[in-house]
Formats: structure tokens, sequence, C-alpha cells
């Protein structure tokens, strides 16, 4: 008895108390900040290779960003990564960051989720107790990883009432990684398919969200490859974004709150 409790007052809390205002240490990139500083916005956009940079205005798409920070470090007057992980969506152009954006406009304030366009139903039946079918279409295993630590017993999810189940009949809705292969492509709706309703749709990590990195064989973005068929995700109402590569924990849980609550 007296063991564990040195091990107790050793360790501490093996969870974090607060996943809504917590910090992350080390070199996590979160939020972009883009100032009005005058640079040579082709050379900027040309540098990033997912195409997530666009010119007049400097923005980043955070829905194609794999945040390498390739472009904070070659500009770093024009582009810096705060750690702010409260960056997911269920409105796809809330993604794009502009340049002079403030912590109040578009995903940089404290409520990420536009609340009158989340379905009625979704609230009123998934705020308590929400269980999620992951699909991995393609992925490479790195988003998948994330989502498993979102309910170990740092972040420990479940204390919310959000759970992964075996069984998409057991499932409110699905958790989306990877592009969507043409082989996962099927095997995808018919999970879908067997998810009761009302279902929600969630799409972790850049893959997930617009295709990917560049595919290194073809020298082609995986967006247009043909070992992608994407069909599903520009059929089904998407219900939330959850950008990163892969997504961090903390932004995977205060997204999937925001949404339902």
């Amino acid at each position: 008895m007296l063991d564990n409790l040195k091990i107790l007052w050793h360790q501490g809390k093996q969870f974090i108390p607060d996943v809504t205002s917590a910090t992350v240490p080390g070199v996590f990139r979160g939020r972009p900040v883009i100032t009005r500083y005058k640079v040579d916005e082709d050379e900027l956009a040309a540098l990033c290779p997912v195409k997530a940079i666009s010119a007049s205005p400097v923005s980043i798409d955070l829905g194609r960003c794999t945040f390498c920070g390739e472009c904070a470090f070659s500009f770093p007057q024009k582009i810096s990564f705060t750690k702010d992980y409260k960056i997911a969506t269920n409105i796809r152009e809330r993604l794009i960051v502009k340049e002079g954006m403030t912590s109040k406009e578009g995903i940089g304030g404290s409520i990420t989720v536009d609340k009158e366009s989340v379905r009625k139903e979704i609230r009123a039946i998934l705020n308590k107790s929400l269980k999620l079918r992951q699909v991995s279409a393609g992925g490479d295993n790195s988003c998948e990883l994330e989502l498993n630590a979102a309910n170990n017993v740092q972040f420990d999810m479940s204390r919310f009432g959000i759970d992964f189940v075996a069984s998409p009949r057991h499932a409110d809705g699905i958790v989306i990684t990877g592009p969507v292969s043409k082989n996962m492509a099927q095997a995808l709706q018919i999970c879908y398919d067997a998810v009761p309703d009302p279902k929600i749709i969630v799409l972790a990590g850049t893959d997930a969200i617009s295709g990917g990195i560049f595919d290194a064989l073809s020298g082609r973005t995986l967006e247009g490859s043909p070992q992608l068929d994407r069909t599903f995700i520009n059929e089904h109402h998407i219900d939330l974004y959850i950008p990163g590569n892969p997504a961090h924990p903390l932004t995977i849980i205060n997204g999937l709150l925001d949404l339902v609550r």
C-alpha cells in the first residue's frame, strides 16, 4: 500500500485534468499566424509541395498543410506556428488561415465549430455518449496511432463518453483516416451504410481531408492519383474536419467535444 502511494506521489496524475486548456510541450505546430510583412508571394507559394499556400492574399489551407514548418523556416517574418491545437471545425472553409487574421476570426478563436450549422440531432442524441468506428482508408498509421492515444490513460477521451467500437452497428458515426484508396472505397461505403441513423462523418488528418502529400512515385498529388477514389468524401456531408499530419489527440478531443456539446 505504501509503495503504491509513493508511486502515485512521484508520478502525479496520469491524465490531463483539463484537455480544453492544456499546453502542448515540445515542437508541436498548431494554428499558423500570417503577418502582413511583404515577401515574394510566388516564391512562398512555390515552396509548399502540397499547394497548401496561396497568394494574394497569402493563406494556408490547414486541410492540405502537412505542418512541416518549411514556410516558417524560410519566411520567419511572414509565417509562424503557434501551439493552438483547437483547429477542428465543421466548415471546410474555416481551415483556411489568411494573413492578418486575428485570434477571433476563423479557426483562431476559442470556438472552432459553427454551432448554428451543426445538425440538431447530433447534439440532441449524441451529446452524452458518442461511439465511433474508425476506418483506415489507405492511411499510413500516423493518425490511427493518435486516435488510439486520445483514449490512453493520459488523454482519457472515454471520460467524456467518447469511445471507439469494433462494429459499425454499435457506432454513431465513422472516423476516416487516410486518403481513401481504391481498394478501400467500397469497404468504407459498406461500413458507413451499416451505421444506424443519425450518423456522423469525421475526417481526421490531412490525408483524409484533402488527399494528402504527393505521390513520390508518380510525382502527382494523391488527390489526383488514379489509385484513389474519393467519391465517398465528395458525395457525403462531412460533420467534422480534424486537421494535422497527424492530428494531435488534443485536437481530436476538443473537436469532437465542440461538435456534440
